[in-house]
């Protein structure tokens, strides 16, 4: 019989082969393992470009961003440097859906998977957003936002004209607001397209077709009757930033600040912002809130009727009050009209009495300045008196001898003509013409007998 103790041996009597030496595994120190797999993971993946909703926004002092890109599927931790985060030039907050460019790393510190993001944009909305942010820049600079140029809009309007499509769910929202609110205020159409590559022509040529009927008052009703607008309403429901895109129009932006009257942007939902909102005088969050905004309700109208009427029947009572004390003081007065004389000769008698006392003192201290300035006048000027003195009496002396009476004592004679001129020449004087002669006493009436050179 074959024995089968040898446990070396086959069934079919061959040996069996040594088993081989085992080989040692690989023992990874865990810093060594993050890395190794951050290494590969860059590797595999480079730069991606995720989207997502932020969660968790930190905004550190140091300029970092730190944050984490979530979905319904599953959430990544993600870290923005603040180089990166510093270009960042959109107002990102929490909730918003994103899409970041990132790399794929690992944190070794904690193990954990994570993105380091280098870009960021908000999701949806892309290029056509940062085209909104300038072109917004644009038109700021231009200075067709600015608010001192933005005008209130009427208390209780004559006429509101609504610029929007006629089939749009904002006229409906529109009309059913005005006729709960204040159905008294009559309200024209304008229609226009609100959505589409056609829409910003659209919107333009409408409102210019309404200014020009403002300005011109050519606008009519059916009936032929004249419409009275003093607010405009432009209105588009909510949707996307594409679908509103015909409201960021520049043309029309510019068009919007030059409205005749106030304008009213009513446009998507309260989220929802426009170039055209930011151009009209007033911006309303919905079409509906537009609508509230232009026409109060009855019950305020009420409200504000009420409130003055009670101010002014206050004022009224104040004024009827205040001449009614009036009347009673001077009824008091005239009742007693002795009192009253009597008064007033006291006060009269005051007045005089205090009018001597001030022209007594006032006589007093001229007199007083009087004394002084005679005490106080210098030798000089009594010197200069002396010298001014005789220096006249001088040239009256000079005058005197010049005087023609004293050359006519001497027995000289002034001789004129008929005409009273003096006759200097005898070939002055004519045969047999009648002469004066002024003596010094006297004077003479003679006639020439003959004429000698």
């Amino acid at each position: 019989m074959d024995s089968h103790d040898n446990n070396n041996s086959s069934p079919w009597g061959l040996a069996a082969p040594a088993p081989s030496a085992r080989i040692a595994p690989k023992i990874w120190p865990v810093g060594a393992l993050c890395l190794a797999i951050s290494d590969a993971l860059q590797a595999r993946f480079h730069t991606v470009t995720v989207e997502g909703e932020i969660s968790g926004l930190t905004k550190a002092s140091s300029g970092h961003w730190y944050f984490s890109l979530k979905d319904a599927s599953g959430q990544l931790r993600c870290a923005m440097f603040r180089r990166a985060a510093s270009l960042v030039n959109l107002p990102i907050q929490e909730g918003d859906r994103v899409q970041a460019q990132a790399r794929v790393t690992v944190y070794e510190p904690r193990g954990d998977l994570q993105l380091v993001v280098e870009s960021l944009r908000l999701a949806g909305q892309g290029n056509l957003y940062e085209q909104f942010l300038r072109l917004k820049a644009q038109l700021e600079q231009e200075g067709l936002f600015d608010s001192a140029r933005k005008r209130p809009l009427a208390a209780i309007p004559a006429g509101v004209a609504v610029v929007t499509s006629v089939n749009a769910a904002a006229w409906h929202d529109i009309m059913t607001a005005f006729r709960r609110r204040a159905p008294h205020v009559p309200v024209l159409l304008v229609p226009a397209l609100v959505q589409g590559q056609e829409a910003p022509a659209s919107l333009r040529q409408a409102l210019q077709k309404l200014y020009q009927g403002i300005e011109q008052g050519t606008l009519r009703r059916a009936d032929g009757s004249h419409w009275q607008i003093d607010t405009i309403v432009l209105a588009r429901g909510g949707g996307s930033i594409e679908d509103l895109w015909a409201f960021n129009d520049p043309q029309l932006a510019r068009l919007i600040v030059q409205s005749p009257v106030p304008l009213v942007a009513g446009i998507g939902h309260e989220t929802d912002v426009t170039i055209a909102d930011w151009c009209a005088d007033v911006r309303a969050p919905t079409p509906t809130a537009a609508a509230e905004l232009v026409a109060a309700s009855a019950q305020q109208l009420g409200q504000q009727l009420s409130h003055r009427q009670d101010r002014l029947a206050q004022v009224m009572d104040r004024q009827l009050l205040g001449q009614e004390q009036r009347l009673q003081r001077i009824a008091q007065a005239l009742s007693r009209p002795s009192a009253l004389l009597a008064r007033h000769g006291s006060r009269l008698d005051q007045y005089a009495h205090a009018m001597r006392l001030a022209a007594q003192s006032q006589l007093q201290r001229t007199a007083f300045r009087l004394d002084q300035l005679q005490l106080n006048t210098p030798r000089s000027v009594q010197k200069s008196v002396q010298q001014h003195s005789q220096q006249l009496a001088q040239a009256e002396l000079r005058l005197r001898m010049l005087d023609p009476q004293r050359v006519l004592e001497r027995g000289y004679a002034i001789v004129t003509n008929p005409a009273g001129e003096v006759v200097r020449d005898a070939l002055q004087a004519m045969p047999i013409e009648p002469l004066h002669v002024r003596l010094a006493k006297g004077s003479l009436r003679v006639q020439v007998l003959d004429v000698k050179e």
